[in-house]
């Protein structure tokens, strides 16, 4: 028996040491996915998170200036002396700051509810060339009068 004993096995063989290489490549590989979706994902919500900012900020100046028509084409340079065209040059210019050239914006009113809708290329975080995200913001810019019976 101690013949036996002398002949047992000290170390790990080749196929061991491969195997558990094997095994640890796997979840290095596994890790580096979930780490390459993450940063996807993380763009894409913040690029989300910049067009509410935006659309807020175009919804904050549309109620502080209630006497203008926003629905109108944005000019192409901004004007100081006329409140309405630089907010509208802003906001255009905001969004393709943001978003690149192809991003749009645009500002809808229906009986007194504005709509604002941010549109810009998501195609980063979706896999898919040319998919297109949107953030729409619809709200009240005035009260409704009061109607006396």
């Amino acid at each position: 028996m101690r013949g036996w004993s002398k002949r047992a096995q000290d170390g790990m063989t080749l196929i061991e040491v491969l195997v558990a290489l094997l095994i640890l490549t796997v979840g290095l590989l596994g890790a580096a996915a979930i780490q390459l979706n993450a940063l996807k994902y993380t763009d894409s919500a913040r690029m989300t998170s910049q067009a509410s900012f935006i659309a807020y900020d175009m919804m904050d100046r549309i109620r502080a200036n209630t006497g203008a028509d926003y629905t109108v084409t944005p000019p192409t340079s901004g004007n100081l002396s006329v409140s309405r065209d630089q907010d509208l040059y802003d906001f255009t210019t905001n969004i393709v700051n943001f978003g690149g050239a192809t991003a749009t914006g645009s500002v809808t009113l229906i009986q007194r509810v504005y709509t604002i809708t941010i549109t810009w290329d998501d195609s980063r975080a979706a896999n898919i060339a040319n998919s297109r995200r949107s953030f729409v913001l619809t709200s009240r810019a005035t009260v409704d009068p009061v109607s006396t019976p």
